[in-house]
């Protein structure tokens, strides 16, 4: 029993640093497994380009200056370069996907840095419409910094949405039909944020861009113009 007692310490010395290796070998694995995935689905994104008929470019730079200033670029921004920049038409209208990186005080230590990515999905609007903001209460809320909201006489809506805009007029009438109960009953609204600018719909998420992402984010985006009465656009 006293040997028992003895050897005790160096067993579980013994075990902590085994766990140590066990921990850092699963965390390296999975890490090495995920990259893999992700350049799977970085070239499965060319394939579905060329099969589609769109035109891809794996790697572009000053396409999306023009989008500094909005949300989810910088304030400023020249020669930006964006990965997987993708063009072309989706259910009758003009699109656009690519992955925009960038540089964070936060992202890594001088010595590592890394960057953070954001997938971004543009779809062409019937018309120029407003600058309008949508996104659910749940998002943090410097994601759209401190502009006050718009709420549409809808407790149900109001509750869970915040809705920010600069012309009052187009947005009632955006919401005048199904574009509310959409909303309300897609899984999708409740962590894609929607973003009106110049004749644009956006949205995008913080991660690599997938194949399966494309084509939910874009049917997404369309459901959206669907639902807004041609009357919203006529007047805008």
């Amino acid at each position: 029993m006293e040997k028992l007692a003895d050897a005790l310490p160096g067993i579980v010395a013994f075990a902590l640093v085994a766990g140590m290796f066990t921990l850092v070998f699963t965390v390296s694995h999975r890490g090495r497994k995920k990259e893999r995935e992700i350049g799977r689905g970085y070239t499965q994104l060319a394939r579905n380009a060329a099969e589609h008929g769109w035109t891809y470019e794996a790697f572009t730079r000053g396409r999306i200056d023009h989008y500094s200033g909005i949300r989810p670029f910088p304030t400023r921004g020249v020669n930006m370069s964006a990965c997987h920049y993708t063009t072309g038409e989706f259910r009758g209208r003009p699109f656009k996907y690519f992955e925009y990186r960038f540089m964070s005080i936060t992202s890594g230590t001088d010595d590592n840095p890394q960057p953070l990515i954001r997938s971004v999905f543009v779809v062409e609007a019937p018309g120029s419409g407003a600058f309008m903001q949508i996104f659910r209460r749940g998002m943090l809320t410097t994601l759209f910094g401190r502009k006050p909201t718009m709420p549409l006489g809808k407790p149900a809506f109001d509750k869970e949405f915040r809705v920010i805009t600069s012309d009052e007029e187009f947005t009632r009438k955006a919401f005048s039909r199904d574009l509310m109960p959409y909303l309300l009953t897609e899984p999708l609204a409740d962590k894609t944020p929607l973003q009106f600018h110049e004749g644009e719909l956006f949205t995008w998420y913080s991660d690599p861009l997938t194949p399966q992402a494309v084509d939910e984010k874009l049917n997404h985006l369309c459901d959206v113009l669907d639902r807004i009465p041609v009357q919203a656009w006529e007047t805008s």
